[in-house]
């Protein structure tokens, strides 16, 4: 896979790298997307009915159970060339910054460590009532969902629900990444899921030189932003190899 000699040549010298990664890097992987979730038992309900707090509120146990089964496709999971070869950026970019919509925990897996989770984790829990986080459980319970040790309520998985806003602190360290980066790389995401969305434009209108890895070449792009066409799990490794050897 070949690349702008001028591309290279600012990925070479940036100072600070940002990127934002969607459901695309973890689908290389055989993670399905929110919506391809919805095979077998699960079929026949809308993720809307499923990802909701009214939702757990009407029927808990149907909403635990799906992030059960979804938990165990991620546990499954392994991180793939493209999750590699990001982790790699960290470790040779002066400053590096990775944001996900992604909340199966792959990146971390792979060996990047300064990942911002903008949806949370499939492996995290917290609170339904007073929202104290919990640590990863060991075990999924069959019979009944565990219950918060500080005021018995009941836990949900710590992940962003339908009518939910992002987790002020991630969104906060997203946008101050966006601002202050040379270079935004937006890999694998629809750019339709805001506020996500906005990042590239925010880093474009800062500044920063846009790179888009999508294999969908009629993704909308920021103007004067570098279209790169391929699938992150190919196009993630070329890029490192040529930028740094």
């Amino acid at each position: 896979m070949e690349f702008p000699p001028d591309l290279l040549a600012t990925l070479r010298a940036a100072h600070y790298i940002a990127a934002l990664t969607g459901a695309g890097v973890s689908a290389e992987s055989g993670v399905p997307t929110f919506r391809d979730a919805q095979t077998g038992l699960w079929a026949q309900f809308d993720p809307h009915e499923l990802a909701t707090p009214q939702a757990f509120r009407r029927n808990p146990k149907l909403v635990w159970d799906w992030y059960a089964w979804r938990r165990g496709l991620v546990e499954r999971a392994r991180p793939n060339p493209g999750h590699f070869a990001l982790a790699e950026m960290e470790r040779r970019a002066p400053r590096f910054t990775l944001i996900t919509q992604n909340v199966d925990g792959l990146h971390q897996r792979a060996g990047s460590r300064a990942v911002i989770e903008l949806h949370g984790n499939l492996r995290r829990f917290k609170c339904f009532v007073c929202e104290a986080p919990h640590p990863v459980l060991t075990a999924e319970s069959t019979d009944a969902i565990p219950t918060c040790g500080c005021c018995g309520g009941l836990l949900r998985p710590d992940v962003v629900w339908f009518g939910e806003p992002l987790p002020a602190e991630a969104y906060r360290a997203a946008l101050a990444a966006a601002q202050t980066c040379d270079v935004f790389l937006s890999i694998g995401t629809s750019g339709l899921v805001e506020p996500a969305a906005s990042l590239p434009r925010i880093a474009r209108r800062a500044g920063a030189v846009v790179v888009i890895v999508n294999p969908d070449a009629q993704i909308e792009s920021p103007p004067d932003a570098y279209m790169v066409c391929g699938k992150a799990g190919e196009a993630l490794p070329a890029l490192v190899k040529a930028v740094w050897g």
